[in-house]
């Protein structure tokens, strides 16, 4: 490689060239892409990570030995062409590439590497299955679709350090081998050898470092940071992906979201070239699930959710009564002037598609010209059927679709994923604008009905409200956090909270969630035993830097937004991890595999 690139330097990047390289010879390297061949012409289309540009080899005007090796480039060779940047005719430029101006006349060629048949196609009309493109990742990642991806990933990387350096934060690494302290998804461990039968941890996040080094006086620190979690994977999960971590010293919750805020509108301003008004609105976490039956709501569009069960008690229909009487709600979304679009099949699809998140079954009331067809009607009075009509302003051409639960969780969760399956199907979401709000006042705790014990919501590190923490000691339920979220688009995008800054107050806390005092500092006494040396007020935020990368680049899927991910089984397609290891790699480790039993 020595040899054949001596001499030979590199003068511009593909889509670098412009006007005024017109008539200059340049020399440029790359993949050949495109490539025709009309005989006494050859047309090849260089690629690079910056974009592609025409290169002509002419029989009459190149040597003989030139316009002969490039007779023998095939797809995705690796060539260096040097020769004369020229204008193409007019008819013949292309609008749709940057460099469609231009054309370089090659008057040198050197193939630096030749390629086998690619088993995928390097293009952005790619259809191979996933399977198959992250099998040949490599391949996958030289389409430019892709490469314009990973950009932006770094440009957004770029921004992150640049505006949080600008604001005082330090970037302070955390490390990765650290002690297991399970509370919520499972840990990856690592055995040591040095320390037989014992284990160290990936980081879930860098929560009780970062908390550390506010107590250690660094006032204000950031990372982008690996974070790992064993856990199911979902098209919008990994179990190893990458934070933009931050925490803040001597600061309320207003100090943090105002910061974040600032963040997130030139995050928008220099990679999408959106203005982000501010500051941005507010949804508390009980108005957000009563409303949108989620707590990351996308409020694009409308189909609110109305709660009717003040109307329909005792009516006789017993899936509403049922679920009153059981302490929950009966709540429903009108689909406005959709009545025809959804046949009695469709409907049964939905049915199960609730389902899903535990619902029983969805009722359902369309506003058809010729008249009210209705699910449960029979159960109802005349007044009852009207004064649901005017709580949810039903029209002639609506359909309003009804669940009822014991459980609310179970009412918010399934009605607030058929919302978004209606604006999914109805088209109703405008794809042109970006939803950026904030989600309040979470709950601190969650019953966990298989555990039997409250779960904190966020992480057992977050403070509760001032004025709620009486209730810890009397109806723990109501208690609400100081923790708040970044909603994009129907994302979480980020959350964070108000850390606890006493001893006494997280060994309370520890104690709701199940703790012996015992556990609670053999789990975290490192972190309790600091609270006791001065702790300043502090809190932070988090961001998934995959899922902003997602919602700034608009795919749907993180796999896109990370060079090398792994699918749902946690494997990765292109190099087989996981793998077997040698006998002896698990004789130093002390490690004996236990087949399973069938």
């Amino acid at each position: 490689m020595d040899e054949l690139m001596r001499g030979w330097k590199r003068t511009h990047y593909c889509a670098e060239p412009t006007q005024e390289d017109v008539g200059k010879e340049i020399l440029l390297m790359g993949w050949a892409g495109t490539w025709r061949n009309l005989g006494s012409l050859i047309f090849i289309g260089l690629r690079d990570r910056t974009g592609t540009m025409q290169v002509v080899f002419n029989e009459s005007t190149a040597d003989k030995s030139v316009f002969e090796l490039a007779e023998t480039i095939r797809s995705e060779f690796v060539i260096a062409v040097k020769g004369t940047l020229k204008n193409r005719a007019p008819e013949m430029v292309n609008p749709n590439m940057a460099t469609g101006a231009f054309e370089l006349i090659a008057s040198e060629l050197k193939i630096l590497s030749k390629a086998s048949t690619p088993p995928i196609y390097v293009d952005d009309n790619l259809d191979a299955q996933e399977q198959i493109r992250l099998k040949y990742r490599y391949l996958d990642l030289r389409r430019p679709r892709m490469q314009e991806i990973l950009r932006t990933r770094h440009k957004i990387s770029e921004c992150t350090r640049r505006y949080f350096g600008e604001n005082g934060f330090w970037e302070i690494e955390t490390p990765m081998l650290t002690k297991s302290t399970p509370e919520g998804a499972r840990d990856y461990l690592v055995p040591s050898r040095v320390h037989p039968g014992k284990f160290y941890a990936l980081p879930q996040s860098p929560q009780l470092f970062k908390q550390l080094l506010m107590i250690s006086g660094y006032d204000r620190y950031m990372q982008i940071v690996k974070c790992f979690r064993d856990e199911d994977l979902r098209a919008d999960r990994q179990p190893e992906f990458t934070q933009i971590d931050l925490e803040m010293s001597f600061v309320d919750e207003e100090d943090v979201m105002s910061i974040n805020e600032g963040f997130i509108q030139k995050l928008f301003k220099e990679i999408k070239g959106v203005d982000i008004e501010l500051p941005l609105r507010r949804f508390t976490y009980k108005e957000a699930m009563e409303r949108f039956g989620s707590d990351k709501p996308d409020t694009r569009f409308g189909l609110e959710l109305r709660d009717i069960s003040d109307i329909v008690g005792g009516c006789g229909f017993k899936v509403f009564t049922s679920a009153l009487e059981g302490g929950g709600s009966v709540r429903c979304i009108n689909a406005k002037g959709a009545v025809d679009r959804f046949t009695r099949k469709n409907i049964d699809e939905l049915t199960e598609f609730v389902k899903i998140y535990r619902a029983k079954g969805l009722a359902w009331m369309s506003m058809k010209p010729d008249g009210m067809q209705c699910s449960f009607a029979k159960f109802l009075t005349d007044e009852q059927l009207a004064a649901i009509h005017e709580r949810v302003d039903a029209a002639v051409g609506d359909i309003i679709f009804f669940v009822a639960d014991a459980s609310n969780s179970t009412v918010f969760a399934s009605l607030g994923a058929l919302r978004n399956e209606l604006a999914r199907r109805l088209d109703l979401i405008d794809h042109t604008k970006d939803d950026v709000l904030w989600v309040t006042d979470f709950p601190m705790f969650e019953w966990d009905e298989e555990e039997k014990r409250y779960v904190a919501q966020h992480h057992p590190f977050t403070s509760p409200k001032d004025e709620d923490i009486e209730l810890l000691d009397t109806d723990p339920s109501k208690a609400r956090a100081k923790a708040y979220d970044m909603v994009i688009n129907g994302y979480e995008a980020g959350g964070g909270s108000i850390r606890i800054h006493s001893t006494q107050l997280q060994e309370k806390i520890f104690s709701l969630l199940g703790f012996s005092k015992v556990q609670a500092w053999d789990r975290f006494g490192f972190l309790m035993d600091a609270l006791r040396y001065g702790t300043p007020p502090h809190g932070g935020l988090a961001y998934g830097l995959d899922r902003l990368t997602m919602l700034m680049t608009g795919t749907n899927n993180i796999r896109d937004v990370i060079a090398f991910p792994k699918v749902q089984t946690a494997s990765c397609l292109m190099s087989d991890a996981p793998g077997v290891v040698d006998q002896k790699q698990l004789d130093d480790l002390y490690i004996t595999i236990i087949e399973k039993e069938v």
